[in-house]
């Protein structure tokens, strides 16, 4: 396993089951808070909040923007690009797949669509309807404006249930929410992502998180299952910001790859080393990236990571937490152990390769 994910310092984590919303399938993954400027949870369970009686001018105008997705493997959504047809959506819903079926509310048969490009680190993918005709781009709002008690509308097809709505608010911001893998999707750690008490469905991933006046602010991806008997938790879901999606959306467009990541790495192959009694206790280090952060500052295979600035790192799984949110450039202090003793090293972090 490549450690690829961006650094953010480490807050509280709460362990959750999350629930990708494309699958369905209960997966046991972790939420970090890791708001540097400390942006506090706001009520996690389904709210109303003081607005208009009605949404449905805004429903009305995102609808033709949300479509059905079908792959071999299940149903999910996306959200329309541009007038060339692009839309965006999560890698997980797009699998193994380059061939997809794609419907709007309202239409009566699905229209044939392909493969762009995709980007599992940030669970994006981009497919190109081949008759864009009477696909209506979405309007895209500023996710780095948004806040804890905003009224969002989710807006999707879960369950297959063609342009299905449903409203909330704002939770919280700046989550590192971590999702194991599934089938045709690798693990993948999203910082940033917006909480949502708007309740998300299997299905809905990879539709619009929309603002109160029709701008889309984030794409639905996973939903938080109750520890409880398995069942789905009441309004704590995730949205990846749309800066994000369409940043990285555009340069599939562009170019079929993601060119910048914009996202931090080690330069380092890891994997979880387990202690005698069979639990986790570090990271092992298995190769370093020539010329990468990791063997500049003279981290060599057979190492074990500890720490990351203070914070434990017992498993790749805190590694890729706690690697979740710092910019190429970065310095960080690796407590790494050699030969049974610990050393701390100053690692000037690289930048993740594109897909």
């Amino acid at each position: 396993m490549t450690t690829t994910q961006r650094v953010r310092r480490a807050g509280l984590a709460t362990v959750a089951a999350l629930v990708i919303g494309g699958s369905g399938v209960a997966i046991g993954a972790a939420a970090t808070d890791s708001s540097a400027s400390g942006t506090p949870a706001a009520a996690t369970a389904t709210s109303r909040s003081p607005g208009p009686a009605s949404y449905a001018s805004v429903v009305r105008q995102v609808l033709p923007s949300v479509v059905l997705i079908r792959t071999e493997n299940g149903l999910g959504s996306g959200v329309v690009l541009d007038r060339s047809g692009n839309i965006v959506t999560n890698a997980h819903v797009a699998g193994n797949a380059t061939k997809f079926g794609v419907q709007v509310a309202g239409d009566t048969a699905p229209r044939s669509a392909r493969l762009v490009g995709t980007y599992p680190p940030d669970d994006l993918a981009v497919i190109r309807a081949d008759n864009p005709a009477g696909l209506q781009p979405a309007r895209f709002g500023d996710s780095d404006k948004v806040q804890a008690g905003d009224v969002v509308l989710a807006i999707g097809n879960p369950l297959g249930l063609s342009g299905s709505a449903t409203q909330g608010i704002i939770s919280a911001t700046d989550r590192a929410v971590t999702e194991p893998a599934t089938e045709g999707s690798p693990a993948a750690t999203l910082p940033g992502a917006i909480q949502t008490s708007a309740p998300i469905n299997p299905g809905n991933s990879g539709g619009a998180l929309v603002s109160a006046s029709g701008q889309v602010v984030g794409i639905p991806t996973l939903a938080a299952g109750s520890p409880q008997g398995g069942g789905q938790a009441q309004g704590i879901g995730f949205a990846i910001p749309s800066n994000l999606a369409r940043d990285i959306a555009t340069q599939i467009i562009d170019t079929g790859h993601v060119t910048n990541s914009h996202r931090a790495a080690i330069g380092a192959e890891v994997a979880t080393v387990l202690g005698p009694d069979g639990t986790a206790g570090g990271v092992g280090v298995v190769a370093v990236t020539s010329g990468g952060g990791a063997e500049r500052a003279g981290l060599r295979p057979g190492d074990v990571i500890r720490a990351i600035d203070g914070a434990q790192i017992p498993d790749t799984t805190a590694l890729t937490q706690a690697l979740a949110a710092a910019k190429p450039g970065d310095k960080v202090a690796v407590t790494v152990s050699r030969d049974g003793q610990d050393r701390s090293v100053q690692v000037t972090l690289g930048e993740l390769p594109g897909s």
